[in-house]
């Protein structure tokens, strides 16, 4: 047998063929359980800015993601070729939200669970996943934390504050200090109670202190 022969294989040029009706189901399903996950997404999100167009592509990836499956499990040179061919490709985009991450790959596992044609595994674990990620969003797991940027004329104004937050919030961290001749900026991540703000207004009264901000905080400074 020859090199040449081994690419004239029946086991390399095999193509397993498909109908389109199995076409069209994985494609139809990968765009159902797409349009599921595109739903949990928005219900659950929880970040600053919503993308719609985040949101469709989950949809369009499982469907593409499946239909590349569809053609990988065809040939096997097609396969190898399209492994090749992925290997390269290179993301650039930024994920700004852990769980912006998890959807993305559970979008893609349901493209590459429908294209295997395992449509029980793909809808029962779609499901199950969903159901597990609308519970933990809507409950609340600890305190909220808030970001507190308090400015402040002189040291006077500075110890006042710092007696007040550590009064009045539940939970309170010196996070940075900015000292200019224009005066004092203190940021502090806290812990409010029970939702109350008032205090803010109580802070921002003081003798001294000039401006004060509350923001919810997300784990991200912005610059």
């Amino acid at each position: 047998m020859t090199f040449s022969d081994v690419f004239k294989s029946s086991f390399l040029t095999n193509i397993n063929s498909f109908s389109t009706l199995d076409v069209l189901l994985a494609l139809g399903l990968s765009f159902v359980l797409g349009l599921f996950i595109f739903v949990v997404y928005k219900k659950t999100y929880s970040g600053v800015m919503y993308s719609d167009s985040f949101g469709v592509s989950l949809i369009a990836m499982s469907m593409i993601t499946s239909l590349v499956i569809l053609a990988v499990t065809s040939n096997v040179v097609l396969s190898l070729g399209m492994v090749g061919a992925l290997s390269i490709v290179r993301f650039r985009t930024a994920i700004k939200e852990p769980m912006d991450i998890a959807f993305l790959f559970w979008s893609i596992a349901v493209g590459i669970v429908l294209g295997a044609g395992l449509i029980a595994l793909a809808v029962i674990g779609s499901v199950i996943i969903g159901v597990i990620i609308v519970l933990f969003s809507t409950r609340k797991i600890g305190d909220t934390p808030y970001i507190l940027v308090v400015n402040c004329d002189n040291k006077e104004a500075e110890n006042t504050s710092a007696a007040l937050i550590k009064e009045e919030a539940k939970k309170s961290i010196l996070k940075s200090k900015s000292v200019t001749k224009a005066g004092i900026e203190l940021t502090y991540e806290i812990r409010i109670k029970e939702d109350d703000t008032d205090f803010v207004n109580k802070l921002y009264s003081c003798d001294g202190v000039s401006n004060a901000v509350l923001v919810t905080y997300n784990g991200e400074y912005m610059s």
